[in-house]
């Protein structure tokens, strides 16, 4: 047994870790490990950084499936709360900060509700940038994707080579646009009446 108070029987292990590639704004993750857990894990946001409690004989590999988990179950949890106008645009301001280097400055950002076919647009002509009231209640890494996506039009308007690499930045593009072609993919199936019930 190791004599740092830390990893004595019943005390939790913590594990500071990088900051997370979630796009959440959120700067560390720290993992504490007990061993009085044995099978649960949870996570609740403390200040600028996430705390995720699992049980101290996970392995390395469980660690990192389950910090994962958990991250998109926060961020599925926190993105429920529907944010105002005001809101997205403060976020999209940190946005563009974070991984345009504030270049990309809209001067309206707002949700809409006559977008059925579109998840965003952008008007670079006048700097405004609309979301589709859609997006509400998705997990936030797929909020901010679209957000980025027409940050990015304010600083290339079509959708060529240049516009894609201004995206690379953002960590969770692909999942994002995996996640939306799997709404949209969704939405297509046939409706069977009953179906859930056989």
């Amino acid at each position: 047994m190791s004599a740092d108070p830390l990893h004595r029987a019943g005390a939790p292990q913590r594990t500071p870790t990088n900051p997370p590639l979630n796009g959440s704004g959120t700067s560390a993750i720290e993992v504490r490990r007990s061993t009085r857990r044995r099978r649960t894990v949870s996570a609740y946001r403390e200040g600028d950084r996430t705390v995720v409690l699992i049980p101290a004989r996970m392995s390395e590999a469980e660690e990192q499936r389950w910090v994962s988990v958990m991250l998109d179950k926060l961020a599925a949890q926190e993105s429920k709360r529907v944010l105002g106008d005001a809101e997205l645009a403060e976020r999209a301001q940190r946005l563009s900060g974070q991984y345009f280097e504030g270049r990309a400055r809209p001067t309206s950002v707002r949700w809409v509700t006559n977008q059925n076919t579109r998840w965003g647009s952008c008007t670079p002509s006048e700097g405004s940038i609309r979301l589709s009231h859609r997006l509400q209640g998705m997990p936030e890494y797929v909020v901010d994707y679209v957000l980025l996506h027409e940050l990015a039009h304010l600083l290339v308007p079509g959708h060529g080579p240049r516009f894609w690499r201004l995206l690379e930045s953002y960590p969770r593009t692909e999942r994002a646009r995996g996640y939306l072609e799997g709404v949209v993919a969704a939405e297509r199936l046939p409706h069977v009446p009953g179906a859930r019930n056989e």
